[in-house]
């Protein structure tokens, strides 16, 4: 159990009770996922009442930001730090110094407004039941996929915030498969075979999306996973308004 809340510390703005040493925090890897199911829970359960006092993309707008304020904008901070350096043209060690600026270029905020974008309009197209669905699946797939990025390629800091949770391969390993296996439950009893396509679409995202920082980085840092996160969430969502309207 302590090991869950300091995921859940360090994955939201929840403010839980108690503190974790930096050492310690790699034995919470496995319990990513699980706090992307809690998210997912509270999020569609919002969205169950959200949908029914408002029309579908205002309600879309508001779960967006719901799920956004749960991690306080974590992940979508590392997405703008990712587009403004790998955008920028620029060589590999300028590139890095660029994603660990705190402040946000132009290219950030085109990311910023494609992800948000992309989220809402996909909520915004399914009927009320699928959108719940959706907004279940979508943190799953963030935290779960964040585990598998971590055990596939290299971290290419000496020091980040991610370092912690990478020194021990072999429980990375082991946390990634338990990641797949939730989320392709979580796919299956959530939206069926719709969700079995989706899930695979949002693999195959963050993979290829994992490729490309090796090419241009030559791995990955906290901040490219926080944008896998998000991609998955995006990409959960689109993938299942696309296998639902088709």
């Amino acid at each position: 159990m302590k090991n869950f809340c300091a995921a859940l510390r360090f994955l939201t703005s929840v403010p839980v009770p108690g503190s974790c040493l930096h050492d310690d925090l790699g034995k919470t890897v496995v319990w990513f996922p699980v706090v992307g199911v809690v998210i997912g829970v509270v999020v569609a359960c919002s969205g169950w009442l959200l949908y029914d006092l408002l029309p579908p993309m205002l309600a879309s707008v508001a779960v967006v930001f719901i799920l956004m304020a749960i991690t306080g904008g974590f992940h979508l901070d590392g997405l703008a730090d990712c587009a403004d350096g790998f955008f920028s043209a620029r060589p590999r060690e300028q590139v890095l110094e660029i994603m660990r600026d705190s402040r946000v270029g132009g290219m950030g905020v085109i990311a910023l407004i494609f992800i948000l974008l992309f989220k809402i309009s996909a909520l915004a197209a399914m009927d009320q039941g699928r959108a719940i669905a959706a907004l279940f699946l979508m943190p799953v797939a963030g935290r779960s996929l964040m585990v598998v990025k971590m055990a596939i390629f290299t971290y290419v800091r000496r020091e980040g915030i991610a370092s912690p949770f990478l020194g021990d391969r072999q429980r990375l390993k082991t946390a990634s498969y338990i990641s797949l296996g939730i989320l392709y439950s979580a796919c299956w009893f959530t939206a069926g075979m719709s969700g079995l396509f989706a899930g695979a679409g949002t693999i195959m995202c963050v993979g290829l999306f994992g490729f490309y920082c090796k090419q241009k980085i030559g791995g990955i840092t906290g901040d490219t996973l926080g944008a896998a996160s998000e991609l998955a969430e995006a990409a959960m969502a689109v993938g299942l308004a696309l296998t639902i309207s088709g």
